[in-house]
């Protein structure tokens, strides 16, 4: 069956908003169950405050009353919020390996950011942390989100108290940067994946601002081991006793959790892990939220009355963040994963992250107290002074301007390498190539970046076009005993200990409740101590403000943490210029969709058998359409229905991990569009249909939806 019609745009909220989908393999599976709920969520935060059943225009003023009234009682006012962030799917590079062969050519999970405000009733205290399903947070991204948020709610959120951090996976769609190093690989600037990612967030943190309702936090730490291995362990071993003696098996394996609880039901939960998220590898083509968004998906649908609400909140929120992960590998055989068997390891570390999450809620842990902060300060990274009782030598350094050394260029080899012909460690001939033909360093860029082998000095670049960022954000945010470094980049493990100590100290916290917040709000690449610096592996070389850009940091979390003990405010320092007018776009548009020759849009190009088992994969060919020409965020590409009572409802789209959508080029202008499903295990016995939804662009105005529907088959017990 196929059929086409005028073009209607996809709801602005996210998937969420339609029923949910079933439950991803080896979890609980089948239709889609309707939760218990309490109240419709139009009244869910009034439910909060008491207020169910109280008239609608009533409720208003006495909602801002029990507030008031709560607020005498001191506590958190906490709101959660999620939104879909997936941006272009296919014929776009993608953002993390810098593989200019990895293009995009389809979906697997879509990409989320899930928000979380945390009020302090007793004061006007209040902060915003989103996560982001997302390779990193650049300026540009963190500049538009706060440009938003001002535009709605004043300086209720601003640079101070709102934190914006990324899952680091590898596999989102690249091109939401206005700084040139970082879309060379996606050939520009991709305006709808930067307005996907951007619309979300804030979507999010709207979303989140308007779930406002009293609830109880709770901290609490457990060990996660087998999920990570130090993929820099010759660097590491250069460190002193002192920061080797914390991790023995040169991992950290702290796993933290911030759970949120309303009226005794756990309404949320943010944890904190460190690993990468390179458990997909480069081979892979499909869009993936990687392994921490598998972690809050399983999370999310495994909680009773887990089920969404009306407006794309559901009953419980989860976030898997990253800290200190820059040398954190999943790979724990130290081996780049490959297609197809990355999905499994996805799907295993994602499994034990939820599983070490979710098993902290048995833990009676810390009841929260005290209320939230916040400060916030930019730094010129490239001219910073670095005071004797940071540098760790007695004595007075700089930073310097930013460089790319040689063994960055090698790529991370147990996650996946980069260019051919460069090393971790020394790299003596391209030192000598580099030298002789291509450029001379200045004898002050050798002498701060040494032992660094410059392969680009992207400062000195940054003169003529804004390659990387030189203005950089160091965060500190509290939430009750917790802290929050927040840093622009991948910090390995000891550097992460170093920062943590310094702000403990500080401010008289235990070092477990302090975190190293990593890839949050802009990126700088990565920061190792002054020891691994010197080693010179990937992290090192992808240092890019030479040795001293650690104690720089660290020393700049001191003033945070000083000014926040004693009340005192800082000023914002040299914040990022906005260069958005700055930006360059060479991928090239979609002209025209055709279907193949003999067929219309939709048209079942391979059909489904007629029965199949659980456990089995339906597989089914359509005749598309680009799937750029309209992005379906707040949509789906697909869904999976079952016949039930006559009509067909959806139990599976293409945000669960049991579908999959490829996109490729078929001829000149036409697609072809393969929708796979992996029947759950325990998928109910009945009549099962697949159906694709895209945008077909005419020669000339705007595009027209069109939709293909399969036969029906059955699946047996």
């Amino acid at each position: 069956m196929s059929s086409t019609h005028p073009h209607t745009p996809p709801s602005s909220g996210s998937p969420e908003d339609s029923p949910p989908a079933s439950p991803e393999t080896g979890a609980e599976q089948g239709p889609r169950r309707r939760s218990r709920r309490t109240v419709l969520r139009a009244g869910a935060a009034l439910t909060g405050l008491g207020l169910a059943g109280i008239p609608p225009g009533a409720q208003a003023a006495q909602a801002e009353a029990a507030v008031n009234s709560a607020a005498a009682a001191g506590g958190y006012l906490v709101g959660r919020g999620i939104s879909d962030t997936t941006g272009e799917i296919a014929e776009v590079g993608m953002m993390g390996y810098g593989r200019i062969d990895q293009q995009a050519q389809g979906l697997h999970t879509r990409l989320r950011a899930r928000a979380f405000v945390f009020a302090d009733q007793g004061s006007d205290e209040r902060v915003l942390l989103v996560v982001v399903d997302t390779a990193m947070i650049f300026e540009s991204v963190h500049q538009a989100v706060l440009k938003r948020l001002a535009e709605k709610y004043g300086d209720l959120y601003t640079h101070r108290n709102v934190m914006i951090a990324a899952t680091h996976t590898h596999c989102g769609p690249g091109g939401s940067s206005h700084h040139l190093l970082y879309d060379l690989t996606t050939f520009g600037f991709h305006k709808k994946t930067f307005e996907a990612m951007t619309d979300g967030i804030t979507e999010a943190a709207v979303r989140a601002h308007e779930d406002l309702a009293p609830s109880e936090l709770t901290l609490t730490h457990a060990e996660l081991t087998g999920t990570n291995a130090n993929r820099s362990r010759e660097a590491f071993e250069r460190n002193p006793s002192e920061l080797r003696s914390h991790f023995p098996d040169a991992v950290d394996t702290q796993s933290t959790l911030l759970r949120i609880e309303r009226d005794g039901r756990v309404a949320g939960a943010v944890n904190w892990f460190p690993v990468h998220g390179t458990s997909m590898s480069g081979e892979n083509k499909l869009i993936s939220a990687d392994n921490k968004g598998y972690a809050a998906y399983r999370w999310e649908r495994e909680v009773e009355g887990g089920d969404y609400l009306a407006d794309g909140t559901p009953d419980f929120v989860s976030a898997f963040a990253q800290t200190n992960s820059g040398d954190m590998s999943p790979n724990l055989d130290l081996k780049p994963p490959t297609t197809p068997a990355d999905f499994g390891h996805t799907h295993e570390s994602g499994t034990r992250q939820y599983e070490a999450a979710s098993g902290q809620l048995d833990q009676r842990g810390t009841k929260m107290t005290g209320g939230v902060d916040s400060r916030l300060v930019y730094i010129d990274l490239s001219d910073v002074t670095v005071e004797p009782e940071f540098t760790g030598d007695g004595k007075q350094h700089k930073t310097a301007k930013p460089a790319i050394g040689a063994s960055m260029a090698a790529g991370s080899l147990e996650d996946g390498p980069a260019f051919p012909g460069f090393d971790e460690g020394e790299n003596p001939l391209w030192d000598k190539i580099s030298d002789s033909i291509i450029y001379e360093a200045s004898p002050e860029l050798r002498q701060a970046q040494a032992p660094k082998g410059i392969f680009v000095p992207v400062g000195e670049m940054n003169a003529i076009y804004p390659w990387v960022q030189e203005q950089v954000p160091v965060q500190l945010l509290r939430i009750g005993q917790l802290y929050l470094v927040g840093v622009p980049g991948e910090v390995t493990v000891c550097a992460g200990l170093r920062l943590r100590r310094t702000v403990a100290e500080t401010v008289g916290a235990e070092v477990r409740d302090v975190l190293v917040a990593g890839y949050a709000n802009s990126y700088f690449h990565y920061l190792t101590t002054p020891d691994e610096y010197d080693s010179q592996q990937y992290e090192g070389g992808s240092t890019l403000f030479g040795r001293w850009q650690l104690p720089a940091i660290q020393q700049t979390a001191a003033r945070l943490a000083r000014a926040m003990k004693d009340g005192e405010s800082v000023p914002i320092g040299p914040v990022a210029p906005d260069i958005s007018d700055k930006t360059i776009s060479l991928q090239p548009g979609i002209v025209l969709d055709a279907p193949p020759i003999s067929h219309e849009f939709g048209d079942v190009l391979t059909a489904p058998r007629a029965n199949y088992r659980a456990g089995e994969r339906v597989t089914v060919v359509f005749a598309g359409a680009h799937p750029g020409n309209v992005l379906h965020r707040g949509g789906t590409y697909l869904r999976v229905e079952e016949k039930k009572d006559g009509e067909w409802r959806t139990v599976a789209d293409d945000g669960d991990w049991s579908t999959t959508f490829h996109w490729e080029r078929y001829g000149v202008a036409a697609s072809k569009v393969t929708v796979t499903w992996d029947i759950p295990e325990k998928t109910p016995s009945g009549e099962y249909r697949i159906r694709y939804e895209g945008d077909a662009k005419p020669v000339a105005g705007d595009p027209k939806a069109i939709t293909g529907t399969s036969s029906g088959f059955t699946v047996g017990g």
